[in-house]
């Protein structure tokens, strides 16, 4: 349908600008963000210096990687974005479209398994909706919402960067994408590359959720003055992540291929997919718009912490425009908003991968 992704199914960056963006509603002074081009939260005033971020996702229940994983992902997607605004979510919404087949106890243990991981991130669970509709294929099951409150002051967005600002990636490339191709189609993952790769890949799934890092990055940095901006990567991978914070930020970038951070594991199996690592999902990693100066110290407090952490490029002025530095060479960087995860995921799916 025009104005959405052929693949995906998500509004396009076009249809978003021309038919969402001006028709939002009453306008109301205490909302200081909404929604945005590559910003993960919208960001309330409550009065009294105190706001309220909040973010709303699908819920995810795909049969192929089980209930357990699909609670996973619909906790900690929605976990990733309120967490780049330096604070961790407090409560939340869901709203659940059961297929019209899904069988009780199949409910009752997803559901204890979105109890288990918000419990997990002290996260209250406020309300929401609960209906059995829709045919077996569907594999989102719904939306969910969760909201954090803070100081006003305190609350950071993606759109907070500057030029001479720093760019971190955390962890790796690809670690969802990866970990999900593997879960659905282990015959093939286990034929083609072997059970070692496979094993490494379900045991990166969990490594999906950015709160840890974010909230470290919090501590350790003087949050708007030193950490600037924070970023998860979902669809467009590491670097769709960095063009969108950018471009929220109205800033350029420059960024070094050979700095991207990607795992063996990753590379290979979205080599055999024929998928570029970095333009496809990645949650789990953060992007981080920091001071310069402050980067290294923050990077070896986050190794400290088990978090791997990369400087792959710098914020510039917005007439330098998006550049990327490739096999040494500096050329336009160029992104059409398209995830190559999903095209390569239903080409396997119809070629009867298992």
């Amino acid at each position: 349908m025009k104005g959405f992704d052929a693949l995906s199914g998500k509004i396009t960056s076009s249809a978003f600008r021309d038919i969402l963006l001006p028709q939002l509603g009453s306008v109301r002074s205490e909302v200081k963000i909404g929604p945005q081009y590559g910003v993960d939260n919208a960001i309330i005033d409550l009065g009294n210096n105190l706001g309220m971020a909040v973010s709303s996702d699908p819920l995810s229940l795909i049969p192929t990687v089980g209930v357990k994983a699909s609670a996973w992902i619909s906790v900690h997607l929605l976990a990733n974005d309120i967490a780049t605004s330096g604070f961790s979510p407090k409560y939340a919404q869901f709203v659940l479209n059961l297929p019209q087949e899904t069988p009780l106890d199949v409910f009752e243990k997803y559901w204890s398994y979105i109890h288990l991981f918000c419990k997990e991130i002290d996260v209250a669970i406020t309300g929401g909706h609960t209906c059995r509709m829709g045919g077996s294929e569907a594999v989102v099951s719904g939306g969910g919402t969760m909201f954090t409150t803070a100081p006003l002051d305190e609350i950071i967005s993606s759109s907070g960067a500057e030029p001479g600002d720093v760019i971190i990636v955390t962890k790796e490339t690809a670690l969802i994408s990866s970990s999900i191709l593997a879960m659905s189609f282990p015959k093939t993952i286990k034929l083609k590359l072997g059970k070692s790769v496979y094993n490494t890949a379900c045991e990166n799934f969990y490594q999906t959720s950015s709160l840890k890092e974010a909230l470290l990055a919090s501590e350790f940095l003087n949050k708007r003055t030193e950490l600037k901006a924070m970023h998860d990567v979902t669809e467009g991978g590491v670097l769709g992540a960095i063009y969108e914070m950018a471009s929220a930020s109205k800033v350029g970038f420059k960024v070094y291929d050979n700095s991207l951070p990607t795992g063996n594991t990753q590379k290979r199996i979205m080599d055999l997919f024929e998928i570029d690592h970095r333009f496809c999902v990645g949650a789990g990693s953060m992007i981080m718009a920091v001071k310069k100066g402050t980067e290294h110290g923050l990077i070896k407090y986050l190794e400290e912490n088990s978090i791997k952490a990369t400087v792959v490029g710098e914020l510039t002025t917005k007439d330098q425009g998006y550049r990327i530095v490739e096999n040494g060479i500096e050329k336009e960087f160029t992104y059409n908003g398209v995830d190559p995860y999903w095209e390569a995921y239903f080409r396997a799916v119809k070629n009867k991968l298992s």
